[in-house]
């Protein structure tokens, strides 16, 4: 027969010791949270709350991509970091993109900037060559032990976006990925079921929004998130020249709600926001 131990039974010195014990240390909600509560401050700051390092990747040591810049947080207390890779576009190298990497991994991701094969593929190759840098972070980088292989996205501008919707198409294991005025002749995505960010641009005249971000977006209907943010007054290169605040904001915001799965940062994409850098906001909102 089982007996139940009364308080009332519990001889006193030992009742004192018991009620005199601190606390179990409370469980964090999100074990993949990194850094501190975000503000509006924070996301648009040039660098965040971790100091980082970088390493070259040389396009010799590698293959299924053209080598590039890794950038990593130098603290190891806290656990591993979900890792990022970010393609440039047509005729461009990664200098194009590099502006995002110390950006997003010092606010706590590891995070590549690739050189593609040739300044010349096609958005598809390099979905591919993303998908084979973040193998080779995984697999075999230098950094490898740092990273948390389940928690991996894709980026990239122009083309370099046409081929993170690629990649996103190709890996559905992906947790997020972030077009910027993304390009590709592939106008419908219906089979992509990575949360996904479109940045596009108003005065894009190289990847127009009505024939390209636009469209991408709302063909996104296996998405379980999607997310559409028009740059005001703003031209094709404005992710890639002159580091473009809002488009960094809310692409690291989107980041980290779906790599980090960290809701600290649903403030920022739910509800609409709004702005005079924003032209057009629309997302499946509330998030589930």
């Amino acid at each position: 027969m089982s007996r139940k131990l009364s308080l009332f039974a519990v001889p006193g010195i030992v009742l004192a010791a018991l009620l005199a014990a601190p606390a179990s240390p409370a469980v964090a909600a999100n074990p993949y949270e990194r850094g501190p509560a975000p503000t509006n401050a924070s996301i648009e700051a040039a660098r965040g709350s971790f100091a980082i390092a970088t390493t070259t990747v040389a396009r010799s040591s590698v293959s299924g991509f053209g080598g590039g810049t890794i950038y990593y947080p130098t603290d190891t207390s806290v656990g591993t970091f979900g890792a990022v890779a970010i393609s440039p576009g047509f005729t461009a190298s990664q200098s194009a993109v590099t502006w995002l990497g110390p950006r997003l991994s010092s606010q706590g991701f590891v995070v590549i900037t690739i050189d593609t094969l040739s300044t010349l593929d096609s958005p598809d190759s390099r979905g591919t060559q993303l998908l084979a840098a973040l193998d080779y972070l995984t697999g075999s980088s230098s950094v490898r032990t740092r990273i948390d292989a389940t928690r991996l996205g894709v980026m990239g501008h122009s083309m370099g976006g046409g081929g993170s919707l690629s990649a996103a198409r190709t890996r559905p294991a992906l947790q997020a990925a972030v077009p910027l005025t993304p390009w590709h002749t592939t106008k419908s995505w219906p089979t992509v079921t990575v949360p996904t960010l479109i940045v596009g641009a108003e005065n894009d005249t190289t990847a127009p929004v009505s024939s390209h971000a636009e469209p991408f977006y709302t063909s996104l209907t296996a998405a379980p998130e999607k997310a559409y943010l028009e740059l005001n007054n703003a031209d094709h290169s404005a992710p890639s020249s002159g580091q473009n605040v809002t488009a960094a904001k809310y692409s690291l915001a989107w980041l980290k709600r779906w790599i980090d799965d960290d809701t600290r940062y649903d403030q920022f994409l739910c509800p609409a926001p709004s702005g005079s850098t924003i032209q057009e906001y629309r997302a499946t909102c509330p998030h589930t």
